[in-house]
């Protein structure tokens, strides 16, 4: 994670630092924090008085009435010197105009620390840490932002669903081609990386997201580990570091080409040998066995070892399950029977 990323635990609305920044900028006045009171700040604070004061909101509002900047500690628990001139180093390359922000920038890049400016004429607060810039949205503009991006979520999630059922049912009837399996893969990708964005918000609007944030984990659960399962269940190579690396060249694809299923293809094609959409394939039987509460994973990678594919394992005799796990033939009959309930709910939910 970004540092500044990292900071904004301390700045979320609803914080102590947030209250104070917030009384700022609703006065409409402006305001220069630097995060750290180290040698290093202090060689460039010039003027200014100590004051060594618990930070308060109603503190830091009374003190921001005044031109200069104000230092706190790096917690930011602490007030310790106001009305400072920074003198930060004059060839530190900025980007901004303003005084106030460019003054920031600079200080920011040269001794990388944090600091925070408020503009008074935008009526925006700025973070900055080293060659990092980052603007924060207010809470009204960042909730409304994370609805809107929510309800996409929910859309794709659904999708993804379907796509997971209809994929199911077809591995059941063992008409499987590439392109089930890509649609599947695309529709959790889409998923994940609308999820990593909602991720950014929720952790800007801290407790004032928190409902928002139940909802999002219930969306999003098992979305990451399903994507997985089923590139594994249609690998050749049984080597999980194999699925993994498929996975990454997954989330390497660009988003501007996700909505193509070749280029999903292309990355979980084995090496060697290219696949076609239309070509069938056939299920190792992984994420089946890992919905029977009996079969643990160790059983289940015997399991897939010895019926080697799906269609095998659902018609398997009872007494090869026997013979393959060394189980007792009660235990195996319990799962047996479990495998061909799942398999008949997934025919049934073809029909349906």
């Amino acid at each position: 994670m970004a540092p500044l990323r990292e900071f904004l635990v301390q700045i979320v609305p609803g914080s102590t630092l947030r209250d104070g920044l917030d009384r700022v900028l609703n006065a409409r006045m402006g305001a220069l924090i630097v995060f750290g009171d180290s040698p290093e700040v202090l060689e460039i604070c010039s003027g200014g008085f100590h004051i060594d004061a618990e930070m308060t909101p109603q503190r830091l509002y009374e003190l921001a009435k005044m031109d200069g900047a104000i230092v706190l500690d790096s917690a930011g628990t602490r007030i310790a010197w106001a009305n400072v001139h920074l003198l930060p180093d004059p060839s530190a390359k900025t980007t901004e105009t303003g005084t106030r922000h460019r003054t920031a920038e600079r200080t920011a890049r040269s001794l990388n620390v944090v600091v925070v400016s408020v503009s008074e004429e935008m009526g925006t607060i700025t973070l900055y840490k080293g060659n990092e810039r980052l603007p924060l949205e207010s809470s009204d503009s960042l909730i409304s932002r994370a609805i809107r991006m929510m309800a996409i979520l929910e859309r794709f999630k659904e999708r993804l669903d379907e796509a997971n059922a209809s994929l199911e049912a077809s591995e059941i009837a063992d008409v499987v081609t590439v392109r089930d399996v890509a649609f599947v893969i695309q529709r959790a990708e889409l998923v994940l990386r609308v999820k990593r964005d909602i991720a950014v918000v929720l952790d800007e609007l801290g407790e004032q997201g928190r409902l928002l944030h139940l909802q999002f984990d219930e969306l999003v659960v098992g979305v990451a580990e399903g994507q997985l399962l089923v590139i594994e269940d249609y690998l050749v190579d049984e080597n999980t570091r194999a699925a993994v690396e498929v996975l990454d060249r997954v989330a390497s694809i660009l988003t501007e080409e996700l909505m193509s299923l070749t280029r999903i293809v292309d990355a979980i094609s084995p090496r060697g040998k290219a696949l076609g959409l239309d070509d069938g394939v056939e299920a190792r039987g992984i994420r089946l066995l890992r919905q029977v509460p009996q079969v643990s994973d160790e059983l289940a990678v015997r399991l897939v070892a010895h019926f080697g594919s799906l269609h095998k394992l659902v018609r398997a005799p009872l007494r090869s399950f026997v013979e393959a796990t060394d189980m007792t033939e009660s235990d195996a009959e319990l799962i047996k029977a479990e495998i061909a309930r799942l398999a008949q709910s997934r025919i049934l939910e073809r029909l349906d």
